[in-house]
This record gives structure tokens, C-alpha cells and sequence, in this order.
């Protein structure tokens, strides 16, 4: 399952990085939401605010706290890596939108922020719930879990 998520937060990292200039909107939940679904996105967009707190602050301990990763040496060099492209840029954080388009325990978010030079960073994240906390999918590297093997990504035969 973990090589699961990594390799779809994997596609949707790819997907979602780019830069613009579109206008960005803040946006909040709608009225017409269940307050569970209100409740979760909330859960979920403060877990992005959590993000992009930690890239402002060069945070490794705050990266691996929102990724829900343990701290490990691979961890700590990917969060190290991820500090080293977009980290102390001071983010301001223009739209974050969530949807639970796969379960009330899983979804996407969708980040655009704008760093102080007025560089736009755009991403889409997988979010998962876990024991009632909100990570996002931000670690690709995860190695498999001893006696199984990472799901392939080569093309199948036929």
C-alpha cells in the first residue's frame, strides 16, 4: 500500500507542479457541504498550511510530521531535498482547494502559493487521514517494507 501511494503522489506531484500567473482565489468549504465534509477539509487544508509552514521555515522535522513519515535517513534526505528546491522562499499561500474524490479518508489538494520574488508554485497533493490526522504525500522515496516488493511502473506486456 505505502508504494501504492507513493507512486500515485508521484503522478499527481507531476501533474500538479507548474508556474503561472493565473489569479488565485482563496477558496473555504461550500455551504452546501455536510459538516463532516466541511470538517475533513478543513482537516485536510490545514495540513497544507502545515506544508508550506514547514518549507518557509526549512523545517526537516515539520516535513516529516505532515508527511506522516517516520524519521529515518531516507526521509530525512528527501525532506532535505524537497528544503533545497523550495525551501525559506516565504510561500504565501493564495488558494488551497480539497476534494474527497476518493473517500472520506482519502483525496486531493491543490496548493498555489506565491513566494516573495513572486514566483508561483502550483501542486496537487494526495491526502490521506490516519488515526484521525491529515498527511500529505510528499515522500516518493519510501523504500518497500521488508519481504515485498515496490509495485512496478514498467508498461505491461501483452
Amino acid at each position: 500500500m505505502p508504494a501504492a501511494l507513493a507512486a500515485l503522489a508521484a503522478l499527481a506531484f507531476a501533474a500538479g507542479c507548474s508556474s503561472g500567473d493565473d489569479e488565485a482565489k482563496s477558496s473555504s468549504p461550500s455551504a452546501s457541504s455536510a459538516p463532516s465534509a466541511s470538517q475533513t477539509s478543513v482537516g485536510a487544508r490545514e495540513a497544507v498550511v502545515a506544508y508550506v509552514d514547514a518549507l518557509n521555515s526549512r523545517s526537516v522535522a515539520g516535513l516529516l510530521e505532515v508527511g506522516g513519515v517516520k524519521d529515518e535517513k531516507w526521509s530525512r534526505q528527501e525532506a532535505e531535498q524537497i528544503l533545497a528546491d523550495r525551501g525559506g522562499r516565504g510561500w504565501e499561500i493564495k488558494n488551497v482547494q480539497v476534494e474527497h474524490d476518493m473517500g472520506p479518508d482519502t483525496g486531493s489538494a491543490r496548493l498555489i502559493a506565491e513566494d516573495t520574488a513572486g514566483k508561483t508554485l502550483r501542486d496537487t497533493f494526495t491526502v490521506t487521514r490516519e488515526e484521525g490526522t491529515w498527511h500529505l504525500v510528499v515522500f516518493t522515496q519510501q523504500p518497500a517494507e521488508p519481504g515485498k516488493d515496490p509495485a512496478s511502473t514498467d508498461k505491461p506486456t501483452s
